[in-house]
């Protein structure tokens, strides 16, 4: 229940009002840190109090809720239907081709248009989406990459066996780490050192 204060807030001898009643109702009684002093012609009259405006929670939450989540997602969805193709660079195009083809055995997409860029490139089957290899000059570092391609920028492509690219990656003597969770993947780099993961999935 509110209490009634009443307080007396005496002036200076200059001022023609000597006494002035203020009277406030309140929940509670504020502390002086909320108040500053009166201060005219370098002479303290007394002191005022200082209140802080509140922001309505309610409201907030309010104008939040009116924007649903389904709403948001609408106005962000685009069409995504997968991924098309991934952008490899190398530096020499029949090198890079023969561990695509003849290590990884990744086939060509004759439908994409080799000859109709202003460089040499191949357009690669990755099940149903792509690599795009090209022979463009490389932007990145190729020494002081890390050891473990996990541990750099990478193309990730599922397979049903890791155990047997194991197998194809030692006999052409490619160097390669496996994933340090434990799960059953591998990583590797092409000749321009670009990281490469499998990992395996079922089904």
């Amino acid at each position: 229940m509110a209490s009634l204060l009443s307080s007396t807030l005496t002036l200076s001898p200059h001022d023609k009002v000597n006494r002035v009643s203020v009277s406030t109702t309140a929940t509670v009684i504020p502390s002086t840190r909320n108040c500053r002093p009166f201060v005219r012609n370098d002479r303290s009259h007394g002191h005022y109090l200082l209140t802080k405006a509140k922001m309505s929670v309610e409201a907030d939450v309010l104008v939040k809720d009116s924007i649903g989540i389904e709403s948001v997602n609408d106005n962000k969805d685009f069409g995504v239907v997968s991924m098309h193709h991934v952008g490899i660079l190398c530096e020499n195009f029949e090198r890079s081709l023969d561990f695509y083809q003849n290590v990884l055995g990744l086939k060509i997409n004759e439908a994409r248009p080799h000859d109709k860029l202003p460089y040499r490139g191949a357009w690669l089957w990755v099940g149903s989406e792509m690599i795009h290899l090209m022979e463009l000059p490389n932007p990145d570092p190729l020494t002081g990459r890390p050891e473990h391609g996990g541990r750099d920028r990478h193309t990730c492509i599922a397979i049903r066996d890791v155990s047997k690219l194991k197998a194809i990656l030692d006999k052409a003597g490619v160097p390669y780490t496996l994933s340090r969770s434990g799960r059953p993947a591998i990583f590797t780099r092409d000749p321009d050192a670009n990281a490469l993961e499998f990992t395996q999935v079922d089904g």
